[in-house]
């Protein structure tokens, strides 16, 4: 089975094609196209679809799978998955580089015969899967929870994620839901972090210059929290002994700051987040489809949350990384197909 590597021209993208004769299989291949591959949370996510697809293809369950990875644009996404469509795949999931500009491209792939799954960031073509997060109602439930911490009132930073991306739109509108029901929470600024350490970092120090003290910042998680929590400490002044309330978004370096600085001074704070674990669960959804298993057209994957309670074991945790679970064949048959 003979398979090329090319890189795209836009970012170096790497993008693993499989040759013709490996699609004669009677067993299916499972492709994902993924539109932004630019921050830690993006990695696991296809490492944990790839994971998933190596295991299955050692048990002899699939023929092979095929990884593309974009540039974050609509148009590079709809060109790889036209691609795919030639290649004959008989699974697609897509992790979308727009809610809405891509789903000519995926009915063109649901006429073709190819069973489609959007997950994280959805795409609404009627005919595909829709396995999402409930990302209005965590990003409600977070914001609160910060804003009762403040005692109602407060200068904020709003740090949105992914540009253009359905889990952007969805997370900053329900903060934005939970602001207006507090008159004395003020936004002095909003930037976009693109749900990146360092990306995030850079902004939050370009506009901190320019503001009145901090309180709070409500980010989109990916990695942003650390670089948030960085470009504080950088700045220093009255920040150097007390921080804002951060939002965590699950990553496990934030999470081991907030551990060191809870022990020194008490600080407090709540981290939730999308797990990118959610990858795996894709694929082994795609899978279980491809077999004759049925499905609701739109399923919700549970977030995880740290707490006080659980600070001290999430921090154990080693660095660099989002905190998730490993979504396995049996969990995705008791959660995600139909009884």
């Amino acid at each position: 089975m003979k398979k090329s590597i090319a890189m795209t021209a836009a970012g170096g993208v790497l993008v693993a094609w499989l040759s013709g004769p490996a699609l004669a299989s009677d067993k299916p291949v499972i492709a994902l196209a993924n539109a932004y591959y630019g921050n830690t949370w993006r990695h696991q996510m296809v490492d944990a679809f790839e994971a998933a697809a190596k295991q299955a293809k050692s048990d002899g369950k699939i023929a092979d799978y095929i990884v593309v990875n974009g540039d974050g644009t609509v148009a590079q996404q709809n060109s790889q998955i036209g691609e795919l469509i030639l290649k004959g795949v008989k699974v697609l999931a897509v992790d979308a580089a727009s809610e809405t500009a891509v789903n000519g491209v995926i009915e063109k792939a649901c006429k073709a015969g190819i069973i489609v799954i959007s997950f994280d960031s959805v795409a609404s073509a009627p005919c595909n899967y829709q396995l999402n997060f409930d990302f209005k109602g965590y990003k409600a439930q977070q914001a609160e929870a910060v804003f009762k911490m403040l005692g109602g009132k407060g200068n904020i930073i709003q740090v949105r994620g992914v540009k253009g991306s359905a889990p952007d739109n969805d997370m900053y509108n329900s903060q934005m839901s939970v602001i207006k029901k507090y008159p004395d929470i003020k936004v002095v600024a909003t930037v976009y972090g693109q749900a990146t350490a360092s990306v995030a970092q850079a902004a939050i120090a370009n506009v901190l210059p320019s503001l009145p003290h901090v309180d709070a910042v409500l980010g989109q998680g990916g990695s942003d929290d650390v670089g948030i929590a960085q470009a504080f400490q950088q700045f220093g002044g009255d920040y150097t002994n007390h921080m804002p309330i951060i939002e965590g978004g699950g990553g496990t370096d934030f999470v081991k700051w907030w551990a060191d600085e809870s022990q020194k001074n008490g600080y407090k704070t709540v981290s939730m987040n999308t797990t990118p674990g959610i990858g795996g669960a894709a694929f082994w959804l795609g899978l279980a489809l491809a077999e004759g298993a049925k499905a609701p057209k739109m399923m919700i994957m549970p977030v995880a949350t740290v707490d006080s309670s659980n600070l001290a074991e999430y921090a154990k945790l080693p660095g660099g990384q989002i905190i998730s679970p490993t979504y396995s064949p049996d969990w995705v048959k008791e959660n995600l197909l139909s009884k």
